[in-house]
């Protein structure tokens, strides 16, 4: 894990790493997941492989027990054998379904206030929709990093510690460039 830049807001650190979201050790990581919490392939299907079957069940539960979730919304599990403590799980828009850019929002700022509920004080957040749901990369890290600095300015929030993570040069760049405001 390599740390590209941090800022401090509100005495709470936002840091931009390039790294694999499975090996963090914040008390959760965000799971760019579908409606239906099915954890087949992308970051999803990684997160499970590593944290075990025990986050599909946990998952399952959840949609047997409320249904599907809505675009914007987030829901929590254990995390298995992660490193971390809990997987926050958030459905993301996909590109073209409108209003994107409001729903990536609502999407991020579910996935903090579910952290906050449950106390916990750190978090590690990719770039949600930016992958095989085709939000462009650039807006997307953007409106993330912007949603992110902006809850942690104006809500009560337990969180201490945001990271932005992304696996290779690209979203990690995209994240630091949106953080100077480029």
């Amino acid at each position: 894990m390599v740390v590209l830049k941090e800022e401090i807001i509100n005495g709470k650190k936002i840091e931009v790493v390039m790294g694999d979201i499975t090996e963090e050790k914040t008390d959760a990581i965000v799971n760019a997941a579908n409606r239906h919490l099915s954890h087949g392939g992308g970051v999803a299907g990684a997160i499970v492989r590593k944290g075990g079957e025990i986050i599909q069940i946990e998952s399952n539960k959840i949609i047997e027990k409320r249904g599907p979730l809505k675009t914007g919304e987030a829901v929590i599990t254990r995390a298995g054998n992660l490193p971390c403590k809990y997987v926050i799980h958030t459905v993301g828009p996909v590109w073209g379904e409108g209003d994107e850019e409001n729903k990536l929002k609502r999407a991020i700022e579910s996935s903090l206030q579910v952290a906050t509920e449950n106390l916990l004080k750190s978090i590690s957040i990719p770039a949600v929709s930016c992958g095989i749901f085709g939000f462009p990369k650039k807006r997307g890290t953007e409106i993330i990093y912007k949603t992110v600095k902006d809850f942690l300015k104006n809500r009560e929030t337990t969180i201490e510690l945001v990271r932005l993570i992304g696996v290779g040069d690209e979203i990690p760049n995209l994240f630091k460039e949106a953080m100077e405001g480029k």
